[in-house]
């Protein structure tokens, strides 16, 4: 019998250490929480300050403001949704590595080069495209393409990670084509795609890993 239990350890051990090998599993669940935070204080930033109340739909709100006006708008939109990019990378970095760091383990190996080049080939062209068409007017799309390239992005990743973020990606994916429908609504559609989706993710991988993983240590 303890020869049994001690092989079945082993093979546990070899499992942990292949699977630590292949998957990027420094992710916390306090990124997906904070990145929706985030998310959703752009998103009401960009209605109450930008905005002033108004949509997002370009012919209904943008068409009746004048060019220099739409210009202006256009660019404060971009800054913010820039910002919103850059704390959520922050806060994405900051604690994968303190969950890296507790688990003692080292927050830079090939598989993360490959879930991040895996992410990032995704969000990259889904990023200039949606500058191409805030150069262009069509504002009312660009939400739609981000949160269906953000959905593809974490289909890609997800291969290199744990396997609840592929249908993450799903949500995303599906929540932009139907805002896509709803051009006057966008805002609400982030809210829901990248702030309560989030949330909802992020608080779900915490519970599932983190707090095992602790209550084990």
């Amino acid at each position: 019998m303890k020869n049994y239990s001690t092989s079945v350890e082993d093979l546990k051990t070899i499992r942990r250490i292949m699977e630590e090998s292949t998957r990027f599993l420094s992710l916390s669940g306090f990124s997906g929480v904070f990145l929706g935070m985030f998310a959703i204080a752009g998103a009401l930033t960009a209605w109450f300050l930008i905005l002033e109340g108004g949509n997002i739909s370009y012919d209904d709100y943008f068409g009746t403001l004048s060019g220099k006006a739409t210009a202006t708008i256009r660019w404060q939109m971009a800054a913010l949704a820039l910002s919103v990019l850059l704390l959520s990378l922050a806060a994405a970095f900051y604690f994968s590595f303190r969950k890296a760091k507790q688990s003692g383990k080292s927050l830079l190996t090939p598989v993360a080069g490959r879930f991040l080049i895996s992410l990032f080939i995704p969000l990259v062209t889904g990023g200039s495209f949606a500058l191409i068409l805030l150069i262009q007017n069509h504002v009312d799309q660009i939400v739609p393409v981000l949160l269906v390239f953000y959905g593809l992005a974490l289909i890609n990743a997800g291969k290199y990670t744990y396997n609840e973020i592929f249908y993450l990606g799903i949500l995303e994916i599906f929540t932009g084509l139907v805002s896509a429908f709803f051009p006057a609504q966008a805002l609400w559609f982030w809210i829901f795609g990248f702030g309560i989706l989030h949330i909802v993710y992020g608080l779900f991988m915490y519970r599932k890993y983190e707090t095992s993983h602790f209550r084990t240590e």
